[in-house]
């Protein structure tokens, strides 16, 4: 292509040729290119600069660096969350924002984008943090990282059930307090997984994971879903599948929780709910904390008419009941559901495939529209 005559106002152009990939010339700003005329060849060369990305939590090293050598990037130099108006400079400055699960990407913030913002690619799978409809009305695509974390949600889920129902926290908070006078038939007496009924809330990715564990272990799986697995998956899982929420709930063993926090899944564990849950069962969420209605949670295992729960989220952030805490029957996590260095390395490589996909003009294999919500 001949630069001569040429407006150098590049953002006015068609497609045109960078490396090896055609990138539309609308998603590359005029301040980001530079056209150098080629004279031996007798044609221009579209130069860009890089992507500006901000990240905005701290990421495993290997992330870190490889952002740093593809992108212009900029990271935290402490893993404290953004503030608010950090997070107004990040969008008025970037071409890529890096948000966690703790930056609240609403209405208001998305209103300060500058126009450089054209990608938010979230580091996580759950984008109920983020506005997806108001950004896509602002021309900004949304991404995640979906299938990442499967394996690893399952095994906290399947970790919290054995250690709810074998009470193994309280086994170990009797050792480290030096109260252990030895053994005796009567004492510290848990359940057995194998024959019980585990009804998982949620049935995608992470809830098959979940029954794929339970089964192994003899538990009976049922489940209730938005809609029904394929009849394949379900005789491979030996899954029980209830059309009727309340009339699964009133039946389990133990219930998981591993739906998505959307409008509709709000309190799907509501106070009506978890009255419906027999006195001997138990709850297990590593999901999103707004599922379950925490304060009916926390005032029905005071009660004891839940035996147990055990939560690695919680319904108001780092904001946890205080009631909840005391509870000898109940195990928290602080949201370690998806923390293994292989899990938070495989994000980041997802991460850098969104941005890098979007840089050389396609749409980002993990992008997140409404319609999937």
């Amino acid at each position: 292509m001949s630069a001569k005559g040429k407006d150098p106002n590049v953002a006015s152009l068609g497609p045109v040729w960078s490396g090896r990939v055609l990138v539309p010339a609308c998603i590359l700003r005029h301040d980001a290119m530079a056209v150098l005329e080629l004279k031996s060849h007798g044609r221009a060369q579209v130069v860009r600069e890089r992507l500006t990305v901000v990240v905005t939590r701290r990421l495993p090293e290997p992330v870190e660096t490889r952002l740093s050598e593809l992108f212009n990037v900029r990271l935290r130099s402490d893993d404290a969350p953004m503030t608010r108006s950090e997070l107004a400079q990040a969008v008025q400055e970037a071409d890529v924002l890096v948000p966690t699960v703790t930056d609240d990407i609403d209405a208001g913030l998305l209103a300060q984008a500058g126009p450089r913002l054209k990608l938010i690619a979230n580091y996580g799978a759950g984008v109920d943090h983020i506005d997806v409809a108001t950004a896509r009305q602002r021309g900004i695509l949304v991404s995640n990282t979906p299938g990442v974390l499967t394996d690893d949600t399952a095994d906290m889920a399947m970790a919290l059930i054995m250690a709810v129902v074998r009470r193994i926290p309280e086994g170990l908070a009797l050792m480290q307090k030096g109260e252990w006078e030895g053994w005796a038939p009567t004492a510290m007496l848990g359940g057995r997984l194998a024959g019980r009924r585990l009804g998982i809330l949620g049935m995608g990715r992470i809830g098959q994971a979940v029954a794929r564990r339970a089964k192994a272990f003899g538990m009976q799986i049922h489940y209730h879903n938005r809609r029904r697995l394929r009849p394949e998956i379900e005789e491979e899982l030996e899954a029980t599948y209830w059309e009727s929420l309340d009339q699964m709930v009133a039946r389990m063993d133990v219930i998981s929780v591993n739906c998505p926090s959307t409008p509709s899944t709000f309190h799907l564990m509501n106070a009506r709910r978890l009255k419906l849950m027999k006195p001997d069962a138990v709850i297990i969420n590593t999901s999103r904390g707004e599922v379950i209605d925490e304060h009916a949670l926390t005032r029905m295992l005071r009660a004891g008419e839940i035996a147990g729960a055990g939560l690695d989220v919680y319904e108001h952030g780092t904001d946890i009941n205080p009631r909840l805490r005391e509870l000898p029957n109940v195990v928290l996590l602080p949201h370690m559901g998806s923390a293994t260095i292989e899990g938070r390395i495989e994000m980041g490589e997802k991460v850098l495939l969104n941005i890098k996909t979007f840089e050389d003009g396609h749409r980002p294999p993990d992008q997140v529209v409404p319609s999937m919500l």
